[in-house]
């Protein structure tokens, strides 16, 4: 008799477990139908994410198609300090890389108001206690006048940076005018992509460098025959075919384990109830999808939101008279652009606590809370700069808890650590290499 009750008890924990909650099928039913109502007619797979390895899928540039050898070898540039070979001072030589600003646990940012590369020590737990090294002087700084965006999910922007500057293809034809010789910006004269456009001139922006006799001492020759063939040697080992080889790395980075993207491949017990509500504000309730849609959630569009600069927080090496607090409109001139900014893609936003072109907010919640209000905090941004979907969303205190916790966990890939490299042909420590940094990373 005992067996027998039991094994009733255990058969009926079984069925109540596996029992699907009748509220939370209401709520995957609602929330399919606000995407697809989102999608406008393009189903649940417009907001999907491919594979990283799924090169057809993913966007590319025609001059610059992924290969699994350029992927490989553009992984171990990214994160290989030992390309810091020009830097101001000779002590900083191979100690950043491009990952200093933008490592796998940061989102693919800086855990920053403000990246440092050359200049900076130390990382702390998640790259927050990077800190000037006072044997630098301000002007002698690798830092920029804007916060360091994202390069998660880059491959869905065609044109970079908060402006839009970078790539000689889309939104930039007619802008040549802008792309002064002796700049950064006339790397657009290659004619590729901004993803390409911007790693080729960032090696030099962040005063890196190669040439076959790096490659040959750090083995990377094989990697770079493998991944160019027929590229003659004394073309292949410069800064252009490093950046190409980067760019297609950068282009894999694909946030495509988030909840989020599971749901969407019908694993409904990825989100919880509260996050699900949160998703149905965001693509029903509050329009988010007016400006941040498609796979990576962004835009390739340029919207003025009143929020403040970099130079409010006091960042180095920024001013109230930098372009860049200018936005689009510091690079095209144009009155019609100015203060206006790229719509930045939304996963992984809780890995870095800095938010806005200006780094002027610390958590999702004051972004969400600054939205829902559309009360512009910048004096400087005139009325008329304004975009018409910056107004009052009269979200409730529950909707914006809600909606929060999607951002901050629906849209949360949490393995980004896959894409980063165990280790870098040179054996220097990922994603910094300077002393105080190597400490704080157990990297000695």
């Amino acid at each position: 008799m005992l067996q027998k009750l039991c094994a009733f008890i255990c058969l009926v924990f079984l069925f109540s477990s596996c029992a699907k909650d009748p509220h939370s099928d209401i709520l995957d039913s609602e929330l399919q139908a606000a995407i697809e109502a989102a999608a406008q007619g393009k189903g649940l797979e417009f907001f999907l994410l491919p594979a990283s390895d799924d090169f057809d899928q993913i966007p590319q540039d025609p001059k610059n198609p992924l290969t699994a050898e350029k992927v490989a070898l553009g992984k171990l540039l990214f994160h290989e300090s030992a390309l810091a070979t020009n830097p101001v001072k000779p002590q900083a030589t191979g100690t950043y890389s491009c990952a200093s600003c933008h490592f796998a646990a940061g989102g693919f940012q800086a855990c920053l108001t403000q990246g440092i590369s050359e200049g900076g020590m130390g990382f702390g737990i998640n790259g927050e206690s990077r800190v000037k090294d006072p044997l630098y002087e301000e002007a002698d700084l690798d830092v920029q006048p804007v916060r360091t965006p994202s390069a998660l999910n880059i491959a869905y922007q065609p044109n970079i940076l908060w402006n839009g500057q970078f790539g000689g293809t889309h939104l930039n034809i007619g802008t040549e005018t802008q792309w002064e010789y002796g700049t950064p910006k006339a790397t657009n004269q290659l004619g590729f992509e901004g993803t390409e456009t911007q790693a080729i001139a960032g090696l030099t922006v962040h005063r890196m460098d190669l040439n076959e006799n790096w490659a040959a001492l750090y083995q990377y020759k094989d990697l770079f025959h493998a991944a160019f063939p027929g590229v003659p040697d004394d073309t292949l080992f410069t800064k252009v075919y490093a950046g190409l080889a980067i760019a297609a790395y950068e282009r894999t980075l694909l946030a495509n384990e988030a909840p989020f993207q599971d749901w969407l491949k019908g694993q409904h017990n990825v989100m919880s109830d509260k996050e699900k509500r949160g998703a149905i504000v965001f693509f029903r309730d509050a329009n988010c999808t007016a400006c941040h849609t498609g796979p990576a959630l962004n835009t390739m569009a340029f919207y003025g939101q009143g929020m403040l600069d970099l130079y409010h927080q006091g960042a180095f090496k920024s001013s109230k008279n930098s372009s860049e607090n200018l936005g689009r409109g510091g690079f095209t001139k144009k009155q019609e652009d100015m203060y206006k900014f790229k719509v930045p893609q939304l996963y992984n936003l809780k890995d870095s606590p800095h938010y806005g072109h200006g780094a002027s907010m610390k958590t999702i919640r004051e972004v969400v809370r600054y939205k829902n209000l559309a009360i512009p905090e910048n004096p400087n941004v005139l009325a008329s700069a304004l975009a018409d979907e910056f107004v009052p969303q009269n979200l409730t205190d529950k909707q914006i808890d809600d909606l929060v916790a999607f951002l901050t966990f629906g849209l949360r890939d949490p393995y980004l650590k896959r894409y980063e490299p165990t280790s870098v042909h040179s054996g220097h420590c990922i994603p910094l290499n300077d002393p105080l940094a190597k400490a704080d990373l157990g990297c000695e």
